[in-house]
């Protein structure tokens, strides 16, 4: 059916829940989804991470000891440091995209996380700025290479029936990070020697190392696999994570046909490489557009400004207090984490679309009041004003949490099929960086030129955001990574196994009798990798 705007907004009926699984209903109790659950869990450590580094600096630069040690920087120098992880992220996204498709998404992860591991404990014995920038620079290729690769990974492996909610935790875990940062920060505070700050870079290496870890717990894509070849391995993997160990099950073996048939389609489909492929069709012109668009989103909601004026407004309330404002700040960033949490845990009951409209629709009503009570705020006196701005900050934020926080990783990875899924990711990863490292810069000068002002830039950007959520963001809910290529491609995209299933809902017959019946029509892909092929041999 139609959507917005002519988007098509197929509804997700999720036929594949209604296939036999041999998993227990609550996965805690299940040892397959157990251990797949707990190594997707540590892979959301690079999510984390990102969170440290955007709340270190800011600890760090409240420490005496560390400003002392960096010694007479110019400004120039300093916006230099705190922007030096995207100085490092944004030439390594592309490249990682590249490794993670040809050499697959554990290695890519494992290269990532062992540059950051290396890049934190040379940071915490380096001395001066620009040895100091050289191993932030350092962080953020690493950073780049499993920020691009991780997502996908956790995506392409979660049981297809908690696959949206996986996905959209991964991001949600960034302030957790940041709440880790903060904590650390406000304790060595009251160090006097160098540790004061040297301990908090050391400790960053912790969730790099988490991740490292987790490879140990979670095996390869299945869809890396397939597009290798190594199918056998793929049905195993399916087998042993998904339905404990059953490689007749019917919902794994639903994953692997759909997975072997809508990559052959690919393959066949495919007459350009590489990023051309994004110009090829107009469904792909259209994920490429949401990629950007949701890049450049979620660093201009208005969020990169309402940071940085936490601290003045603090201060003008008579809140000084180094240890006050970073409470404030660290309570901030606890209600962040679990508003986002939240978000995530809803995008399959209530759906991305309304997610991301609530949270765009809120955040434009609490700005506008921001706006406003910062204007009364501006003639002095009135102190309340200054009061009710931090407590509409923590409202706005909320509803950044509940959508932009957890889809801005998750939507993006399961739009894009998987010929261009870290591609596409790429692009995202790189226009956030862009647009955060373009924050950092103009957001102090803005302010400084005109003040509060300057909000009315983002009240204009929000109110642009909600048009285009509305017109170019289509519903994906309650399909499987593969079923979300109909609502882009439309009915072209469907694969055999996808009709059989459907033929089989509409019977009242099972999955397995359809397809048994109908093995001979099985259409035989190249290599014989295809269905018809892995039917009669497996």
């Amino acid at each position: 059916m139609g959507g917005p705007g002519g988007v098509v907004a197929y509804g997700g009926d999720a036929a594949y829940k209604t296939l036999k699984n041999n998993v227990h209903p609550q996965w805690i109790h299940d040892p397959g989804l157990r251990k797949l659950n707990f190594g997707i869990g540590l892979m959301f450590a690079s999510a984390a991470a990102n969170g440290y580094d955007g709340s270190l600096m800011n600890g760090l630069l409240a420490i005496p000891r560390f400003t002392n040690d960096l010694g007479d920087i110019s400004t120039s120098v300093l916006g230099l440091l705190i922007a030096g992880i995207s100085l490092g992220g944004i030439p390594a996204f592309i490249p990682a995209s590249y490794v993670s498709d040809s050499f697959g998404r554990r290695l890519t992860v494992a290269i990532g996380s062992s540059i950051m591991v290396a890049a934190s404990a040379i940071q915490a014995g380096t001395s001066g700025p620009w040895a100091f920038l050289g191993t932030r620079i350092m962080l953020g290729l690493g950073l780049g290479f499993s920020q691009t690769a991780a997502p996908p990974l956790t995506t392409e492996i979660a049981h297809p029936k908690q696959r949206g909610q996986v996905t959209a935790l991964f991001q949600a875990t960034y302030y957790w990070g940041a709440i880790t940062s903060a904590c650390i920060t406000l304790g060595t505070l009251f160090l006097s020697d160098s540790w004061s700050w040297r301990t908090p870079c050391l400790i960053q290496a912790l969730f790099p190392a988490l991740q490292l870890l987790g490879l140990r717990s979670v095996p390869e894509s299945p869809r890396w696999l397939v597009s290798k070849g190594r199918t056998a391995e793929a049905l195993a993997m399916l087998a042993k994570y998904h339905a404990n160990g059953d490689s007749d099950d019917e919902l794994v073996r639903y994953e692997f046909y759909e997975i072997c048939e809508a990559l052959e389609k690919e393959r066949r489909d495919e007459t350009d490489v590489g990023f051309v492929a994004f110009a090829r069709s107009k469904g792909n012109r259209h994920r490429l557009l949401i990629c950007v668009l949701v890049g450049f989103m979620i660093q201009w909601a208005g969020n990169g400004i309402v940071s940085y004026y936490l601290a003045p407004i603090l201060k003008s309330v008579g809140i000084t207090s180094s240890v006050s404002q970073a409470g404030i700040n660290l309570g901030l960033q606890v209600w962040n984490a679990i508003l986002a949490g939240a978000g995530a845990v809803a995008v399959e009951r209530y759906g991305r679309r309304p997610l991301w409209l609530i949270s765009a629709l809120g955040m434009l009503a609490s700005f506008t009041i921001i706006t406003a009570l910062s204007a009364v705020f501006a003639n002095p006196g009135i102190k309340a004003a200054g009061s009710a701005v931090v407590a509409f900050l923590f409202v706005f934020f909320g509803f950044y949490d509940i959508a932009f926080t957890p889809l801005s990783v998750a939507y993006p990875v399961e739009i894009l099929p998987y010929s261009l899924r870290t591609k596409g990711f790429s692009i995202t990863l790189t226009v956030i960086f862009v647009a955060g490292f373009f924050n950092q810069y103009v957001n102090p000068i803005a302010l400084g030129a005109i003040q509060w002002k300057f909000y009315f830039v983002y009240i204009g950007t929000l109110i642009a955001m909600i048009l285009i959520i509305y017109f170019l963001f289509p519903e994906t809910k309650g399909r499987t990574l593969e079923e979300i290529a109909l609502v882009f491609d439309g009915e072209q995209a469907t694969t055999e196994v996808q009709r059989r299933l459907s033929v089989a809902t509409e019977e009242g017959r099972t999955f397995s009798q359809v397809m048994h019946a109908n093995a001979n029509a099985s259409g035989t892909f190249d290599g014989g990798r295809g269905p018809k092929a892995i039917i009669s041999h497996t």
